[in-house]
């Protein structure tokens, strides 16, 4: 069968399964259907053969099975599977949580940012329904206030009217639609930072929740509420591990605890499961109290900044002041990331809660208690302090490679196999989970670490580490929660965490887990390191040195042919004409006298003699 067929005969069955359960009145996923049909595959008990086709008998068998395991009524190992499948489908890293939060603002925003760069304006009144939309982007975009809320909008009006002024909004339609996306970006970071400074200055800010208080306040309320359910949670896992104990007491009388070892293993794997997740999820809350005292440390020391800067000055140039707001936005939004992640966290929390009815249902505290009697109830702690005397000592097993805290970098950051489980305790007593103690020694075997609960079983186990890693895997076919408790999805290839399944998945295709690859090492990675002179070979030294002793006494000669000439590369240069001026003749001027004469007596003479007087000056003057 091909891995197509396969896959359609298992969608198949996962369909058929989910359809009878729904006609049963029990509504399952396709996820879970999906583990659920590998579980019982892989259970021995059941006598599947992974490596032949499912014939008709087979395929009816499996569905009844399924569906049998899928109905059953106040399950603790029915209630895991589903606290598994639940977790992993709803649960991600941090990072991952932001960037759907952020995926689904944009998405929700899209139509609004869609309808804002393709708009093409011309009247006034299109021009100021824009302008307004342009508003409503911003504030839901940065989620500072409500565009219902009127004197919301008027403040954020405004700042948008010191950045982009409404005229400019014909030099914004002229713009590409990527242009667009990103100035509207632009326009709500300093929009937002403007109307946060002037929150912090007492001069504005309506409508913008008080971030840091009310994280301050809801981080102590939800961690101590997570510690309190994780409190519980262990009592429970101690005191069904101690009732166990007491059960594989080969001293104990009969009739001392009637009761099931089977569902007591269940419950525990039920609250061990339930701790584990919890643990997860408050160390994420840590680390998110972390963060935002962080961020409200950067946030005030930008508020101080930004008031130093507008106080000190009159005008400040946008280029110097807008990045300030920027920032300041950003450590808003970073603020709010950290508000829906702890809001995330929390209903993670809260909704694992029901997972844990089954396990209650049958064994109440009161029930425990009394079947416990006056014996001793050991915490994690407590195990791990009786056997903090007991230390390996790698020369009693010279074949085996131990870790030792003393000898190890980083010895409490190590990733141990079976989430810190004994793997001998489980073997031996029937599937009892004793966390393990590192400082006894952690074994390395084929690159993998272990812990143990005493130096004995760690002794025992390093005899044979092969064959008990082998019955640990048979424990978890048994019991398919173990799979995802202790973390063995590497030795069930055909079982991939929840959060990574599709429905369908084919588990008769075996996986791959050969390839070809190939690496390639640059020789010289760094050119300036190469010397060009270099030899080794001292001939080839010899040679070089016999060359240049030659050279000393030869004369270079140059020829040119027919075939040769014209091919040379020549060069010639030239000097541009440079103004200049000449002058042929002079220019050259003379003056000569004016003449004058003057006559005398022209008036009054009877006789009509007058007398004539030169008076012109001599040209040699």
């Amino acid at each position: 069968m091909s891995r197509a067929q396969a896959e359609g005969v298992i969608k198949t069955i996962i369909r058929e399964i989910v359809q009878e359960c729904a006609v049963k009145g029990q509504a399952v996923s396709e996820t879970l259907v999906a583990f659920m049909v590998k579980a019982v595959v892989l259970d021995p008990r059941n006598e599947f053969n992974v490596d032949r086709t499912l014939t008709k008998q087979d395929v009816q068998k499996l569905e009844e099975l399924c569906v049998g395991r899928l109905m059953e009524k106040c399950s603790p190992a029915l209630d895991t599977i589903k606290m598994q499948v639940h977790f992993d489908m709803n649960y991600t890293s941090r990072r991952e949580f932001i960037e759907e939060q952020h995926q689904l603002l944009q998405s929700r925003l899209s139509p609004m940012s869609r309808e804002i760069t393709d708009s093409r304006v011309k009247t006034r009144e299109e021009v100021e329904a824009l302008y307004r939309k342009i508003v409503e982007y911003v504030l839901l975009r940065s989620g500072t206030g409500s565009p219902s809320d009127d004197s919301t909008v008027r403040e954020a009006t405004a700042a948008l009217q010191s950045v982009f002024p409404q005229p400019e909004l014909g030099a914004f339609m002229s713009l590409m639609k990527r242009d667009k996306e990103q100035q509207l970006s632009e326009l709500t970071m300093i929009v937002t930072g403007i109307r946060l400074f002037n929150k912090f200055s007492s001069k504005g800010g309506q409508g913008i929740d008080d971030l840091p208080s009310i994280l301050n306040e809801a981080l102590p309320v939800t961690s101590k509420g997570i510690e309190n359910t994780l409190n519980v949670s262990q009592k429970l896992a101690w005191k069904y591990t101690a009732l166990l104990e007491m059960l594989m007491d080969p001293d104990r009388r009969p009739g001392d605890c009637d009761v099931s070892p089977v569902l007591l293993k269940q419950a525990l794997y039920n609250v061990r499961q339930h701790e584990l997740f919890l643990k997860v999820i408050l160390a994420d809350v840590c680390l998110c109290a972390k963060q935002v005292e962080a961020l409200q440390t950067k946030l005030e020391s930008q508020v101080k900044l930004l008031q130093e800067m507008v106080h000190s000055r009159s005008a400040i140039p946008t280029a110097q002041v807008f990045p300030h707001f920027t920032s300041l936005a950003k450590l808003w939004s970073g603020l709010q990331d950290e508000m829906v992640l702890l809001s995330i966290l929390d209903n993670t929390a809260v909704n694992l809660q029901p997972f844990l009815a089954a396990q209650s249902q049958i064994f109440s505290e009161a029930q425990l208690d009394e079947l416990l009697g006056g014996s001793e109830v050991k915490t994690d702690e407590h195990r791990i302090i009786d056997s903090s005397g007991e230390r390996i000592n790698p020369s009693e097993i010279k074949t085996q490679e131990w870790l030792l805290p003393e000898t190890t970098a980083n010895f409490d950051k190590l990733l141990l196999q079976y989430n810190g489980v004994c793997g001998y305790t489980l073997v031996n007593k029937d599937g009892l989970l004793l966390p393990g103690n590192p400082s006894i020694g952690i074994l390395k075997h084929k690159e993998k670490l272990y812990v143990f609960s005493s130096k004995d079983t760690a002794l025992k186990f390093a005899s044979s580490p092969d064959e008990f890693i082998a019955q640990v895997a048979e424990k978890a076919k048994r019991s398919p929660e173990l799979i995802q408790l202790l973390e063995l999805h590497q030795q069930f290839a055909c079982v991939t965490p929840y959060s990574e399944m599709q429905s369908g998945e084919g588990f008769l295709v075996k996986p791959i887990t050969k390839c070809d690859s190939s690496t390639q090492t640059e020789i010289h990675p760094v050119e300036t390191n190469i010397v060009k002179s270099y030899e080794w070979n001292e001939w080839e030294l010899r040679r070089k040195a016999i060359k240049l002793a030659n050279l000393r006494t030869k004369v270079t000669h140059s020829v040119q042919t027919n075939l040769s000439h014209m091919r040379r590369d020549n060069s010639s240069q030239t000097f541009l004409p440079k103004d200049a001026a000449c002058q042929s003749k002079g220019d050259g001027e003379t003056n000569v006298p004016k003449p004058q004469v003057y006559l005398a007596g022209l008036r009054q003479q009877k006789s009509g003699h007058f007398m004539k007087t030169n008076l012109t000056r001599s040209i040699n003057e």
